[in-house]
């Protein structure tokens, strides 16, 4: 059997015409909800989400073309555009009955958290980001030799076809790669957990790349389109994330300071799964921010 999050319901929630999310929904109280990265699945947030369950409804889901959630066929750059996923969260939230809710999102599910902030600021009331930057703001601080820590970046932007083809003949080399390089501490994602990251990503390649391939395109240019016209985050903002700004030569919490005006930025020691390797310390920042 697939790991769970153990005591949440799973169920699946139709959240466009051809789009249903698989999502575990676990607790009582006002709604969060939780939004995994890349490669992983709604189980990175196992321990956070079983403790928010404790006085919080919290909400998990796989995003569209991940998991076990749809994979509709790339038909444009809106099918896996952050916005598209923004919309898809703020109809899994209505669908169960939450017309306003906190989010916090990892990694890509960071960008479609910021994504359903700025479009739909009447639902998201609080934000937290673990580990990552806007869109825009990836793109521009990618350059040089220190590009080359986000080589997956530049090969999945590419036209359909070569990406797709390479990856998908070693997913596991491929998706692996991430999984050890990126954690500091391999026992955070245990075997049967990293066996479910993997099949998942192996049968979802096309759908991850064009995910990748519309932050490559459409997500920048709704994220630049925003910054021209002065949009910011109206929430409370809280991001976490690792001090690689440095070593790209950045300031990281500049970047977010210009995107939200009620925002607690830190530095974490923990590797770039956080929730996994120091749920502890992730779950502080999310109960702190909820309670501000």
């Amino acid at each position: 059997m697939a790991p769970v999050i153990p005591g949440f319901e799973y169920q699946r929630v139709a959240v466009a015409d051809d789009v249903t999310l698989h999502v575990a929904v676990g607790g009582a109280g006002s709604p969060v909800v939780l939004l995994h990265g890349f490669p992983q699945t709604h189980l990175m947030w196992r321990h956070v989400a079983a403790d928010l369950a404790a006085d919080h409804t919290v909400i998990c889901p796989d995003l569209r073309g991940y998991g076990a959630s749809d994979k509709p066929a790339e038909r444009g750059p809106d099918t896996y555009a952050k916005r598209t996923m923004a919309a898809d969260v703020v109809g899994l939230a209505r669908a169960l009955g939450h017309d306003r809710f906190a989010l916090a999102g990892h990694d890509r599910g960071g960008l479609v958290a910021v994504r359903a902030g700025l479009d739909h600021p009447g639902a998201v009331t609080h934000l937290a980001a673990l580990d990552m930057l806007p869109t825009a703001e990836m793109w521009d601080v990618l350059h040089g030799a220190s590009a080359a820590v986000a080589f997956h970046l530049f090969l999945m932007a590419q036209p359909p076809g070569l990406p797709e083809t390479m990856i998908g003949a070693s997913a596991d080399a491929f998706f692996g790669h991430f999984l050890d390089a990126w954690t500091g501490d391999p026992r955070a994602i245990p075997a049967d957990v990293r066996a479910e990251y993997l099949a998942a990503s192996r049968a979802a390649v096309p759908s991850i790349v064009a995910d990748y391939r519309a932050s490559a395109g459409v997500d920048v240019e709704h994220d630049r389109a925003d910054r021209a016209a002065g949009n910011r985050l109206a929430m409370p903002v809280s991001v976490v994330q690792q001090d690689w700004g440095a070593a790209l030569g950045y300031d990281a919490a500049a970047v977010w300071g210009a995107w939200a005006a009620d925002l607690e930025h830190r530095t974490s020691s923990a590797g770039h799964f956080m929730a996994e390797e120091s749920p502890g310390e992730v779950i502080g920042v999310l109960r702190a921010l909820l309670a501000r």
